[in-house]
Parts: C-alpha cells; structure tokens; sequence
C-alpha cells in the first residue's frame, strides 16, 4: 500500500460515516478528519457566546467572531481516536449533545463559515492518505478524491441508531425528538445554496440500512484496495 489516497465519506446524519471513516484509517495508517466536529464546534462556539437560539441566529457576529475561533484534533490514546479542541478545550463530548444538532445545520448554511472550514480541510489533505467524512468531501473539498462514498439509511434507521447511542451517553432523549431532528437536518443539509447534500456524480452510494458494521467495512475496504 505505497500509494496514498485521498477518501471522500459524504451523506445524510447518522449513516455511521464517522465510524467507518475512523476505521478505514485505522486500518491504512491514514489521517482522519471527522468535518461534521468542526461545523458542530462552531455552532457550540454560537451557542456558548448567544449567537444563536431557537428562533434567531445572529450570522453577521458569528462571522466577526470566526477569527477568534480554534478548531484542533489531539489524538487520545486511551480512546484511539482524536478528540475536538475548541480553543485548547476539549468539546468532544458538548458537540455530541442533541442541542448542538438541532443547530449544526443552521450553523452550516453561512457561507463564511463553510469557506473558513473548507479551506482548513483542503489543506488538512495536501499530502493526501486522509480519510474524510462530512456533507461535501467529495464535491466541494476534495473533488478530484480517488475514492468518493455517500451513505445513507432510512430516516427511522439512523433516528433509532442516534437515539441508542445517546441513551447509552446517559442523554435524556426521546425516540420522536431525535427523528424530527434527523428529518429537519435532512431537509437544511439538501436544500441549502451553498455547498448542498448531494451526491457527487462518481460517487459510490452505499445504502447501510440493513448492512451491519463488519460488512460495511469489509465492502468498502474492498474498494479502497481496488484503488490502491
């Protein structure tokens, strides 16, 4: 495996693009990037600072503000994986929390935002060997990736996988709230103007809705290799 190339994981929430990214990296000694941390690390940002609530967000000062605004991955040992800073603090766990979701996509739609991300991303993958997952890898930040991949699932798959995982956080959630949000981000995700959910048009979909863990990592190692 001595050739090196870039892995572009795009599709809806809570398809498990983050775990099989974090996996394939894993097993090609690649670098991974989770980009949907860094949009959530930005509306947490908002959130932390009253730049966004339930009925308003204030885009013109969050766009001041992205100056002020540190996104770094250290790598935890003890966990295997790296974890999310936001100004040298570790968020990890706050952007996983059902809150932060119901304002990501809104956060994701500002333009200026989106530019400060990508352009963060693009030079995260210079010397390609990454792995990256999020909602325009393959069109957007890395359009020329040898290896593109969109997932999706049902939405009452991926609500019933989010609202597992959360429970097992100790979250107190409900069944209906995590599929609302998972329908609500769909429809920001594919209808917003800039950089839309879409798939790219050399991308490999993958429909994971009745496929477990193993035979989705084992399928999409296959195509990796058929790259490499």
């Amino acid at each position: 495996m001595n050739t090196k190339i870039t892995i572009a994981i795009d599709g809806f929430s809570s398809t498990g693009k983050s775990t099989i990214a974090k996996q394939l990296a894993k097993k090609l000694g690649y670098i991974y990037v989770d980009t949907g941390a860094m949009y959530r690390t930005v509306a947490l940002f908002a959130m932390q600072n009253n730049l966004i609530g339930l009925d308003f967000i204030n885009q013109d000062e969050l766009i001041k503000q992205l100056i002020n605004i540190k996104i770094s991955f250290v790598f935890n040992a003890d966990l295997g994986f790296a974890e999310v800073y936001l100004n040298d603090a570790n968020v990890e766990r706050k952007i996983r929390s059902l809150e932060v979701s119901n304002f990501v996509s809104k956060v994701a739609t500002i333009s200026k935002v989106r530019e400060k991300l990508v352009s963060e991303q693009q030079e995260m993958g210079l010397n390609k060997g990454i792995v990256m997952d999020g909602r325009d890898i393959g069109t957007v930040v890395f359009p020329k990736a040898e290896l593109k991949i969109f997932m999706t699932a049902s939405a009452d798959t991926r609500a019933k996988r989010r609202f597992d995982e959360l429970i097992a956080k100790g979250d107190n959630v409900s069944y209906d709230e995590i599929y609302n949000n998972v329908v609500d981000r769909d429809q920001m995700d594919t209808t917003r103007k800039d950089s839309p959910l879409v798939k790219a048009e050399d991308a490999i979909e993958i429909d994971n809705s009745n496929l477990s863990r193993e035979e989705q990592f084992e399928l999409i190692l296959k195509l990796v290799k058929e790259k490499i």
